[in-house]
């Protein structure tokens, strides 16, 4: 079926009212600068539309709201199908959520224990399993063949008397090796047994030991079988271990389910781990002595009397209070956790705000010191013990659940069954391999099932959802994208393209926002906007064919990239730095193999590797997090490592990271700069300000005062939907303009408050010339290039990669301080390669202002302009960990082992 999506007069925020075609059943590519309007389509036009038809089909309820959510400002679309948004973020939050449950692997894994699950005796190490009658007879022919054998039951589930089992045929008890007739007596003896048949145990046998043993079943549990001067055995028909007789029950999915009262472990209520006092949050620097206040918490002028208790109890007790904590006997480290004189300790401080925990704010005091450990009860398994007993091939749920993705293909790829097993676990086992397939096409193959679905990074989330989808196989569908590439090395982009394919060629209609030039080169249809970014982008710069891009004659900065006449230049001179540096030694957090790895200062530095290779896990969860604690006291649990060296080389950490700048709508870029206050004190210092008694406080929305009460100054307000994410809209006191009247009627240079927030940068820096500090902290954002947003544009708004370049422009924009190290993750994230250049730009200052930029990169036009890259792998997960190669990019570029060096030395030559 042919067809397109047609948008007429598209509008949104900074699209300049333009025309798109995108064609169904097509790879479609959305790209142009950062800034130049691609999300605005792709996300606030496209998907925005999607979304509302979609509440149109839902209930009354829903509908209510449909006329208050903002429609994207347009003048038409049509054809436009159902559609899914898989964004490069991570908005899960809870605990409850694994790779597992998200991809539904973990779904099907459960249903395949319950089905063909074996059960093991955890007191005997031996299966547990039903047995038939016929199961039972082979088993005795097989041992007992031509041997005297006495079949019976016990009395303790029927508790009959003698008539009652005469009438039921039967007429003999077992009892002390004999047998009696039941006519005989007025009452059955404690411990008599009722005898079935006595029997001799041939092959003829068969069908006699079949039936006596079903009609010993249908009176009771269990059938004993007293073989004559040997040994008696139990038989039971419910699931129970035939030597130490422990019962069992039959295995069912919720038995396996961590979210189930029926699975979870009743200690940890299947969260796996316990927030327990964790002694490294308590002392975060044990290079202090107590007298410098180690202990972190009684350093808080609330508990300052029980640091003095402290300090006069331990010279008693021969504790030195100038020596570090690092330096202390054990027997003095436990005198001061466990108390002296009357001094309580550390464990019964914690104990005594146990006590108080129904205050809030000593809920929150207590949550600063606690990490998350290992449940006592379940290992960590999050699972009650009955469901580890159950197992596949000798691995029970849980193991399986640790398994890397590609281990795990391989234990299914190995997985021999019966043939009866195979006949229930086909289609489970087709589910299961189909989803594990996906997970390592989209190159997650390190991930295990049991990794929280919150800590995976913003494209590890988006490829999981992207493999997800693949499963749900999903036609007719409209896809949008944005920047699947985050996160992927280059060896794996090529599976990606394949897997989009994939969902295209299943009569999906596929639309991407991207910068990345294989995934534009491998795309059906472009449409490049721009030709700038902000107010100067917006426009179509093409649209069309892949094919005729390049062929065309429109002067396109993508173009010119992909065809070289544009591109970073490789650095004339790599820096050798000051000839200090920071070491980091035996680092084994997570899968790195005992690494000894050196950082040199002052130099542009780059760590790569695949994905899964440990380039987090040394960077932030040791190296960062160790830093941070010495220089900031941030109580932030660090990776394990034996040692940093060369730490007094620095004077700062600080990790520019893409977080939000804020979380609310009242965060922008001005607040997060400190420039605001200046923007309000100039309007503070007008005429009409100043006759109406207007101070600076007024301009605020943060405060009470100028800002509208009935939003408090966000001029939206939250609807919840409940059954989707809540929906904002305008606050109808001051239609969405944040302040009261009187506030607003106050102007500069004609613009009030809410005019001079919606200037972009590069607006902002002319209208604000005669006010040379403004404008200085002002250039540095359009240095970073930025140019293009709004002052006022809320945090929430902004891309990871936006919020970042916000976060290097403040740093740079402080003046004074030296030697201090900076850490960035993925930088280029939503860059095209001419914002690229302009952050490196902008790296360069930091290095030459005196202080070191440590990157966590793929993009190959980052790592080959660093001065020294670190390579991390070979591969992901456990085969990662090691250093394959550091040095220059030159030096990276030759080594054979490097997947990094291979894609490096084709970008050296350019």
């Amino acid at each position: 079926m042919k067809g397109k999506i047609k948008i007429e007069g598209a509008r949104e925020n900074n699209l300049k009212d333009i025309d798109v075609s995108i064609p169904w059943h097509k790879f479609t590519v959305i790209t142009g600068l950062s800034g130049s309007g691609k999300s605005s389509l792709a996300l606030d036009t496209l998907y925005a539309e999607g979304l509302r038809r979609y509440i149109e089909c839902l209930s009354t309820y829903a509908r209510q709201f449909l006329e208050r959510v903002d429609r994207p400002d347009m003048d038409d679309i049509s054809g436009l199908p159902p559609a899914v948004a898989i964004e490069s973020r991570n908005s899960v939050r809870t605990s409850r959520s694994t790779v597992g449950t998200t991809t539904e692997i973990y779904d099907f894994l459960r249903l395949l224990f319950a089905k063909i699950g074996k059960t093991y005796c955890p007191n005997c190490d031996l299966e547990v399993k039903k047995r038939s009658p016929e199961d039972i007879a082979k088993e005795l022919i097989e041992n007992y063949l031509d041997t005297r054998a006495v079949l019976t039951f016990p009395l303790d589930d029927l508790n009959p008397s003698p008539k009652g089992l005469l009438s039921k045929g039967y007429t003999r008890i077992w009892l002390n090796g004999e047998t009696s007739d039941i006519e005989d007596l007025d009452e059955l003896p404690e411990g008599a047994e009722i005898v079935i048949d006595r029997v001799s145990i041939k092959q003829s046998s068969f069908s006699r030991l079949v039936d006596s043993l079903e009609t010993g079943f249908s009176d009771s549990k269990y059938v004993n079988v007293h073989i004559v001067d040997g040994k008696a055995h139990r038989y039971s028909k419910d699931l129970e271990c035939t030597t130490c007789h422990t019962k069992f029950t039959d295995p069912e999915p919720l038995l396996f389910s961590f979210n189930s009262p029926r699975g979870a472990c009743l200690e940890c209520n299947g969260f796996g781990n316990i927030l327990k006092l964790d002694p490294d949050l308590v002392i975060p620097n044990p290079d202090k002595t107590l007298a410098e206040g180690a202990i972190e918490p009684l350093t808080k002028p609330s508990h300052q009397p029980r640091m003095r208790k402290l300090m006069e109890n331990a010279a008693e007790y021969g504790v030195d209070v100038n020596k570090p904590f690092s330096k202390l006997s054990k027997k003095q480290i436990d005198l001061v956790y466990e108390g002296m004189g009357s001094f309580k300790g550390i464990n019964g401080f914690f104990k005594y705000l146990e006590r108080k925990n129904y205050k809030m704010h000593v809920r929150v005091f207590l949550s600063k010191y606690r990490s998350a450990f290992d449940c006592d009860v379940c290992g960590g398994s999050r699972l009650k013990e009955e469901a580890l007993w159950v197992k596949i091939n000798n691995k029970n749920i849980a193991e399986l659940s640790d398994f890397s993705i590609d281990k795990l293909q391989n234990f299914f790829d190995k997985l021999e069954l019966s043939e009866y097993e195979n006949q229930i676990a086909d289609e489970i086992l087709k589910q299961i391999n189909s989803r594990i397939d996906f997970l390592l096409k989209v190159g997650l193959e390190y991930l295990t099932l049991s990794r929280l679905a919150k800590t995976l990074s913003g494209g590890e989330a988006q490829r999981v959802n992207l493999s997800c989808q693949l499963g749900s196989t999903l036609t007719e569908t409209l896809y949008i994208m944005d920047e699947p590439s985050i996160g992927l090395h280059q060896r794996d982009l090529t599976r990606l393209i394949e897997l989009i394919k994939e969902l295209r060629d299943r009569d999906n209609t596929i639309v991407i926002v991207e910068h990345d030039f294989d995934m534009i080169g491998s795309a059906d249809h472009i449409i490049e906007l721009g030709p700038l970014a902000g107010e100067r982008g917006g426009d179509i710069v093409y649209q069309g064919a892949v094919k005729n891009f390049i062929k065309n004659g429109t002067d396109s900065l993508t173009k010119k990239y992909l065809l070289n006449k544009e591109g970073i230049p490789i650095p004339v001179k790599r820096r050798k730095g000051s000839g200090k540096s920071l070491k980091v030694v035996g680092a084994t957090e997570h899968n790195l193999k005992n690494l000894t790895v050196s950082f040199p200062l002052k130099t542009f530095l780059c760590v790569t590797g695949v994905s899964g290779s440990g380039k987090s896990s040394l960077v932030h969860d040791v190296l960062y997090a160790a830093l941070a604690r010495r220089f900031h006291s941030d109580i932030e649990r660090a990776g394990q490592y034996d040692e940093i060296k060369g730490v007094n080389n620095i004077s700062d950490v600080i990790m520019l990271d893409q977080k939000p700048i804020g979380k609310t709508l009242r965060s922008n870029p001005v607040t997060y700069i400190k420039v605001y206050d200046q923007i309000r004190k100039v309007l503070s210092e007008t005429y009409q300000a100043k006759s109406k008694g207007l101070a600076q406080s007024h301009f605020s929305f943060n405060v009470a005062g100028g800002r509208c009460e009935v939003c408090e100054g966000e001029g939206r307000q939250k609807v919840e939907m409940h059954f989707l994410a809540d929906v904002y809209v305008i606050c109808e006191e001051c239609n969405g303009k944040r302040f009261k009247k009187e506030v607003l009627d106050i102007r500069y240079k004609n613009k009030n408050i809410i005019d001079i927030l919606a200037l972009t940068v590069d607006q902002a820096i002319n209208f604000f010339f005669e006010v040379p500090s403004l404008g200085r902290k002002l250039k540095i954002l359009q240095d970073v290039g930025l140019g293009y947003i709004r002052l006022g544009q809320p945090a929430p708004t902004l891309s990871g990669g936006e919020a970042q370049r916000i976060k290097i422009a403040r740093e740079l924009g402080k003046r004074g301080g030296k030697d201090i190290l900076y850490i960035l993750d993925e930088p280029t994230v939503g860059l095209h390669a001419e914002d690229v250049k302009k952050l490196l730009d902008v790296i360069n200052k930091l290095v030459l202002s005196g202080h070191t930029v440590l990157v966590v990169e793929h993009n190959l036009d980052v790592i080959k302009s660093a001065d020294h890259v670190i390579d991390l792998g070979p591969e992901g997960g456990d085969k990662g960990g090691n250093i394959v190669v550091q040095g220059t990019p030159e030096e990276v570029a030759e080594c054979k082992k490097s997947h990094t060096g291979k894609f490096l030395k084709k970008a050296l030559r350019f």
